[in-house]
């Protein structure tokens, strides 16, 4: 507890705490009871205060070219006059406000405007549906939306408030406010009310009041495949300690220095405290892209790099390896010698992109900090120090100081060396989710049902020989073959680890003989042939004969969702001869038709 009560002193704390962890209530904990803090004054005010006013806090790119640079004095700035403005909409403490906005500096002043005013924020990914919208904004019970007129993707304005209007068309959102964004033609209602003529005249300043240190900070929904989706609930004074230490910690982060880029969407958990409350609270100054990799060209976020002179950028492997498919002439064109750090997010990363990423991208010298965590967890539990002894690719490798993250059979026994099993968070963590939003039983049975006293994150894993953690993914994303426990993340790594392949997916298919067959999809690299049967020979190589693949078959992409993730549940379908599932997610829902076009080999 000394090492949290050591982290926690990074912030500003109006009311000092009296106790770091209270877990009497397990598996509800509390941390840093009886503390106070205002998060908002924390991520700006403090920062201003402090004389790095004219510090740039954000280096904001829109995707057809225009540019913003925010200064914290400037952001502060904002975050009052929206803090004010809610206010007049009668936005109070506790209230609930959801925001659906496109990458734009608006949607970080939204959040920092909630948490000033205490008011608990559920931002909800742009790319949802309307249907999707309306299910979180219900159960959230917002009193206020926030969205915008249009956003830019792939070089086009495409309408968003309709959507919204399509969504709340008889729900109970006291107001909608619309930001400006791409002059798309709107439909304004009763309810509706322009961000720029509701926040512009508003005073620029207000008192941040201290909330407790377990006041409610964000509702973040995930999107389950099946069923009503889970708000997972986060808190302050925990939250913000472990998002600012593991910030500052994983990406050996140096404020008034670095220029650091995280390329996710605030939509996703990643986006909340790696491009809001952790490096706001560390004073970083960052790069905030609003568009798509390859608008207009594929060197865009190389040729952003080289403009800013990123020295830490944090990603996702599903577009490293998309970066590969492009070539990697494409970033030898521009001068990456600025980046320092690299780090990795959202799934495992396969060996082959992960020596692709430190080669092309790092120079062949860069660290990778290979991150694994969840919406759930809050922040970084797992990855290697930006200065290790030793990298190994494809590897998070140890959980960060402070936490305790071990990997036990089925009856909760840790495994020795070089054996797989579960990985479970065995102690708690300050940024724990603090449950599920209205509903406890939810809770209890999704996380702490399988292994006693334990939270069981879902995901298989295995020690190394080193005693080092390599997690293999989902454990609905093990395959059982012939009674073989098979990672879909090996086989992955084994196809890309070919020289033709550029990406792959797998998934277990129903199979009378074998209980799951493994049925590849797989994106050729460049304009490379592609030989079915000795892809599937290289995986029996790779792993052994009973992990060579059943099927494969060469698409020209995979369907993923805006924030780059693959929705295998899709791809499933198409295996098992499925009627397709719900593509409203995806970047582009076309893909689809195209995979299911195709024959499987």
């Amino acid at each position: 507890m000394d090492f949290w009560a050591e982290q926690a002193q990074r912030l500003h704390w109006d009311v000092r705490w009296s106790e770091v962890l209270d877990n009497s209530g397990a598996p509800y904990a509390k941390w840093f009871t009886g503390g106070r803090l205002n998060v908002a004054r924390n991520c700006v005010d403090r920062h201003v205060e402090a004389g790095f006013g004219d510090q740039v806090a954000i280096h904001w790119v829109g995707e057809p070219g225009d540019t913003r640079d925010i200064t914290y004095a400037q952001l502060r700035d904002e975050v009052c006059r929206a803090a004010n403005a809610l206010a007049s909409l009668g936005v109070r403490a506790g209230d609930r406000v959801a925001i659906q906005l496109p990458m734009i500096p608006e949607a970080i002043v939204a959040m920092l405007a909630c948490a000033r005013l205490g008011a608990p924020h559920s931002v909800v990914f742009g790319g949802f549906s309307p249907s999707a919208l309306r299910s979180r904004v219900d159960d959230a019970e917002a009193k206020v939306v926030i969205t915008a007129d249009g956003q830019y993707r792939r070089g086009k304005a495409v309408p968003v408030k309709a959507g919204v209007d399509e969504a709340l068309a008889g729900s109970a959102v006291e107001k909608v406010v619309v930001v400006r964004r791409t002059g798309t033609p709107v439909s304004m209602g009763e309810r509706d009310v322009w961000w720029h003529e509701l926040v512009d005249p508003q005073p620029a300043a207000h008192t941040a009041e201290a909330f407790d240190s377990e006041h409610p900070l964000f509702i973040l929904y995930t999107s389950g495949t099946t069923g009503k989706p889970k708000g997972i609930l986060h808190t302050s004074g925990g939250y913000l300690t472990q998002v600012a230490y593991t910030h500052a910690a994983v990406f050996d982060h140096r404020p008034g220095e670095d220029v650091y880029w995280c390329t996710a969407d605030i939509g996703w958990i990643t986006g909340h405290s790696y491009i809001v409350y952790g490096p706001l609270a560390n004073r970083a100054t960052q790069v905030v892209y609003e568009g798509t990799p390859n608008t207009p060209h594929e060197g865009r976020h190389w040729e952003i790099v080289q403009r800013y002179g990123v020295s830490i950028y944090y990603t996702a492997p599903t577009l490293i390896r998309t970066f590969m498919k492009w070539g990697e002439d494409i970033p030898a064109r521009y001068d990456l010698s600025s980046l320092r750090v690299l780090g990795s997010v959202g799934e495992p990363i396969n060996p082959e992109a992960w020596r692709w990423y430190r080669e092309h991208i790092g120079a062949g010298k860069a660290p990778i900090v290979d991150t694994w965590w969840q919406t759930e967890t809050g922040a970084i539990m797992i990855a290697p120090s930006p200065g290790a002894a030793e990298f190994k690719p494809g590897s998070a490798q140890t959980p960060v100081p402070g936490i305790s993250a071990v990997v036990v059979d089925d009856a909760g026994k840790e495994v020795a060396p070089g054996e797989s099993g579960y990985l479970v968070l065995d102690r708690p963590w300050p940024s724990m989710l603090r449950g599920v939003w209205g509903d406890d039983a939810r809770f209890r049975e999704t996380y702490w049902s399988r292994f006693a006293g334990a939270y069981f994150a879902g995901d298989g894993a295995r020690y190394d020989e080193d005693g080092d953690i390599w997690l293999l993914g989902r454990v609905d994303d093990v395959m059982n073959v012939s009674g073989h426990r098979i990672s879909t993340a090996e086989v992955e790594s084994a196809l890309v680890s070919h020289p033709a392949v550029a990406e792959a997916a797998v998934v277990g298919a129903a199979d009378p003989t074998t209980g799951q067959g493994i049925v590849a999809f797989v994106i050729p690299r460049g304009v490379a042939e592609v030989s079915v049967q000795e892809l599937r020979e290289h995986v029996a190589r790779e792993i052994g004969p009973i992990a060579k693949p059943r099927q494969i078959m060469v698409v020209p992409e995979l369907p993923k969702t805006r924030s780059g993730k693959i929705m295998r549940r899709l791809l499933r379908d198409v295996a098992e001869n499925r009627e397709i599932g719900d593509v409203t997610t995806l970047a582009d829902s076309s893909v689809m038709a195209q995979i299911s076009g195709r024959v499987v080999q």
